[in-house]
């Protein structure tokens, strides 16, 4: 949608200094989202009066409705049709009555994808490969907001990786729902995508945003394993930690397969970066039940934590459960989990110092340092020449921080 603004000539600003047309682009993942989408969009119209405030995205898609009711808003547009942001605005001028253009989920049939090609801040491009999701977690909306998994045609892929590279972009992350489920009958999977990727010239590393723990094949660690472009960084959602929480989410493993895959990943790649994501307070989770996740978090070899409170969503199978956690117990069980989740990114920090780490770097602070991502998805700081902006190079770690490495450069 920037690019397509960018090319009839608008100039895009930060968001809370005074624009002519402001785009929200909705999740509706928790409820916390919905609430920051109504708080966005009085913000946005405090700071320009007169903008034209377009709604879009999931939370667009799962409750127009509620959204055209806000003050304000003048177009409210679901998840297909946010792609033709355009065709909808018009003169983009206030409109006394919101329009509302929202098509049933279930007709989404492509991936209509849109990569982050071209935006100057960036120094990684994002290319979205896959949409939607065919899982049926007990407390997830995205089936409903996404509709059906679908995947975008190689051809396609490799086109916009080989702008990524012309642009001087240098690594590519690849993101989607369920970016593990890429692949369909006229669509090679996620393994045959990153064969035709690794060839892209001028791309030097390939990172996977997220993987589901069941889909990490033999077939596909083993490849991730050898191949040199792949960063040597994992993101495999987890959830819970307990047989008991994870069997009442109707996620498609047990916490053994779990276990098996982070710990082969480690002994294979011993200064890989492994990240998780945890649900804390999901209906029916006892102290007890707690306890186990955190007991299974706490022996995984896994780098960074991301832990989310427990969101009733509206027309979930888990919303309609009677044995709901109090908020008080959940923000507690949160706290925990995210104290452990800084010591153990303390700790793999600490385990990188007088060693070698290759940085693509980003920009420089007010002290002349450089910042940017290791392949292992660490933040590190560098003091370096003029300009290191999107180059990619070897770092000798030597201080480790809790959000960030410092280095030298070799």
């Amino acid at each position: 949608m920037g690019r397509q603004l960018r090319l009839q000539g608008f100039e895009i600003v930060p968001f809370d200094e005074p624009a002519d047309i402001v785009v929200i682009n909705t999740c509706s993942v928790t409820e916390r989202a919905d609430r920051e989408c109504r708080q966005l969009v009085r913000r946005a119209l405090r700071r320009s009066p007169g903008a034209f405030v377009a709604v879009v995205g999931c939370y667009a898609q799962l409750q127009p409705q509620q959204i055209a009711s806000i003050e304000g808003v003048d177009i409210v547009l679901g998840t297909t049709e946010k792609f033709d942001f355009l065709s909808y605005i018009g003169d983009a001028k206030k409109r006394g009555e919101p329009t509302i253009a929202v098509s049933c989920i279930g007709d989404a049939h492509d991936a209509r994808h849109a990569s982050s090609i071209g935006f100057e801040d960036r120094t990684r491009a994002f290319l979205k490969v896959q949409d939607g999701c065919d899982y049926s977690c007990s407390f997830c909306t995205i089936p409903m907001a996404r509709g059906k998994s679908r995947s975008v045609d190689v051809d396609t892929v490799l086109s916009d990786a080989r702008q990524a590279a012309d642009a001087g972009y240098r690594e590519i992350v690849l993101t989607g729902v369920n970016v593990g489920d890429y692949g369909d009958e006229r669509t090679p999977d996620l393994l045959g995508l990153l064969r035709s990727l690794i060839r892209v010239d001028g791309i030097e590393r390939i990172r996977i945003s997220s993987i589901e723990p069941n889909l990490l094949t033999d077939e596909l660690l083993e490849f991730w394993f050898t191949e040199p472009k792949l960063c040597r960084h994992w993101h495999v959602p987890l959830q819970s930690g307990s047989d008991v929480i994870l069997r009442g989410m109707r996620r498609r493993y047990p916490r053994d397969l779990y276990r098996s895959r982070i710990e082969r990943i480690r002994n294979t790649v011993p200064n890989a970066g492994i990240g998780a994501d945890v649900i804390v307070g999901f209906p029916g989770e006892t102290e007890e039940l707690f306890r186990e996740t955190y007991d299974f978090v706490l022996d995984l070899p896994v780098t960074y934590l991301h832990v989310f409170s427990y969101s009733e969503r509206p027309n979930t199978q888990a919303a309609t459960s009677p044995y709901h956690v109090l908020p008080a117990e959940k923000a507690e069980r949160s706290e925990r989990l995210r104290s452990l989740g800084l010591r153990k990114r303390r700790q793999f920090h600490e385990s990188l110092v007088g060693s070698a780490v290759s940085v693509l770097f980003e920009n420089q602070d007010d002290d002349a340092q450089w910042n940017g991502l290791s392949g292992e998805y660490v933040r590190v700081l560098v003091h370096g020449p003029a300009d290191l902006s999107g180059t990619v190079r070897p770092v000798r770690i030597e201080l480790a921080e809790t959000e960030y490495c410092r280095g030298v450069l070799q």
